[in-house]
């Protein structure tokens, strides 16, 4: 064996050994991550998002929820954007999302507008966190600081949405549970569930509550004779009523606020899973917490969409830069 093999050989052990010594880290997100490749992103998304709301009032709260839905299933990585294909069946048919998850247009409008400045540079699950933010402070929320340089999954699963998205009619054990797998804890259910301030509910969410309620053939004993019959009002006891709205705030849906936790202590919540949070003694202190405290709920509130925003994302060489949100590369 030639001198210089010997010293390639042991050149190249060395390298070895230092990468198991030392190995390779997963690259982190960055809150500069495009300043000098895409500079007027932040412009864009804020423009992008303030245009949606200007044209459609319960646009904040549908760009919370898409984001939330892309997070919570396998990470923050775009997948609920992607349309079925023939390899794949995605998560905008599965049951949490099929007619009911919006917003897909404002994120690929803005993407449009992203790919003429800053062509294959800004991924679409960036987009959906920067614009869920952007949503939440122009309707009177907190901001918080997105960091940025998640790229864009190659896949998407119907199955995996279904299982891990939490829906309003399982217990909230479950419900934890399914946070809980994501690294996050039971203040943040607490805290996200907030997050019903604004926005809408279709009536088969809960109609249960108000006819049948955990098979009971009677109405959620907790509702009031007032709440119930306006309730009925608006979700007759008929399929076709099904897609019929309801706020899921009454005093404020369009505002963010603490309201949402008065409701609970007055047991006017409209989910079975949010009034869930008074009954159980391990949340009802701080549902009681956060109506007395809204900056402490705001405060929390950030923290804990900082922390969700993180969940399962791409980075690195791993996954894309998809060029529309809809479709791979």
């Amino acid at each position: 064996m030639s001198c210089k093999l010997v010293i390639y050989l042991n050149l190249l052990l060395s390298l070895v050994g230092l990468v198991c010594m030392f190995p390779f880290r997963e690259k982190q997100l960055e809150y500069n991550f495009y300043d000098g490749s895409c500079p007027n992103l932040g412009t864009i998304v804020r423009y992008g998002v303030w245009s949606a709301i200007r044209d459609d009032n319960r646009m904040a709260a549908s760009l919370l929820r898409l984001h939330f839905h892309d997070c919570i299933v396998n990470g923050c990585d775009g997948s609920v954007l992607l349309d079925d294909t023939p390899y794949f069946t995605g998560e905008k048919n599965a049951l949490p999302n099929r007619n009911s998850l919006r917003g897909y247009e404002v994120i690929d409008s803005i993407k449009e507008e992203v790919e003429r400045q800053c062509p294959h540079t800004v991924s679409c699950a960036d987009i959906l966190a920067l614009a869920a933010s952007e949503a939440i402070d122009l309707v009177g929320g907190p901001s918080w600081p997105v960091a940025l340089g998640r790229r864009d999954a190659v896949t998407t699963s119907k199955a995996a949405a279904e299982q891990q998205i939490p829906t309003p009619i399982e217990p909230l054990q479950n419900i934890t549970a399914k946070f809980f797998a994501k690294g996050l804890g039971l203040n943040d259910v607490v805290v996200l569930s907030g997050g019903h301030t604004i926005g809408f509910a279709q009536c088969f969410t809960f109609k249960g509550r108000l006819f049948d309620f955990q098979g009971s053939g009677k109405p959620d004993p907790v509702l009031g004779n007032s709440l119930l019959s306006k309730l009925r009002t608006m979700c007759p006891n008929i399929d076709s009523s099904n897609s019929n709205l309801a706020p899921l705030d009454a005093t404020s849906s369009l505002v963010f606020d603490n309201e949402y936790y008065r409701n609970l202590m007055s047991n006017t919540g409209l989910l079975e899973s949010d009034q869930a949070l008074i009954r159980d003694p391990r949340t009802s202190s701080m549902v009681y917490y956060y109506t007395i405290n809204p900056m402490s709920f705001y405060n929390d509130f950030a923290a804990s969409m900082v922390k969700l925003s993180n969940v399962g994302v791409l980075t690195g060489m791993r996954g894309q830069i998809r060029e529309t949100c809809g479709s791979v590369n």
